[in-house]
């Protein structure tokens, strides 16, 4: 769970910025050079090579150069483990909602 909790953490950590966000939004329509995927930003290159280099480090994307250009891949089974994560917690809450409508659905008959 440690393992699991840490990969949890970076993938959240990198996507908290919109920046990264935006990366992986367009990168979901397929893969895309770095210069491609700066030309929408408004900062200069090296900035967003860091956006990048952060998404590359979680294991969001995957970048690969050949020649010049640098291209970035989705790994779209990263970020898998948030939806795991999410569907724990929705599981989590809907006991916890039926148990509470158990709970309710007693008391009343209990008053009547």
């Amino acid at each position: 769970m440690d393992n699991y909790s840490g990969v949890l953490d970076d993938v959240f950590a990198a996507l908290a910025d919109p920046t990264r966000r935006e990366v992986v939004r367009r990168l979901g329509r397929g893969d895309a050079s770095v210069g491609e995927l700066a030309a929408d930003s408004p900062m200069a290159l090296p900035s967003f090579m860091k956006h990048v280099r952060a998404l590359e480090r979680s294991g969001i994307i995957r970048t690969s150069k050949a020649g010049r250009v640098r291209m970035c891949t989705l790994q779209s089974e990263r970020l898998s483990v948030i939806d795991d994560w999410l569907g724990a917690q929705r599981r989590e809450w809907e006991e916890r909602t039926d148990r509470l409508e158990d709970l309710v659905t007693r008391l009343d008959k209990e008053e009547s």
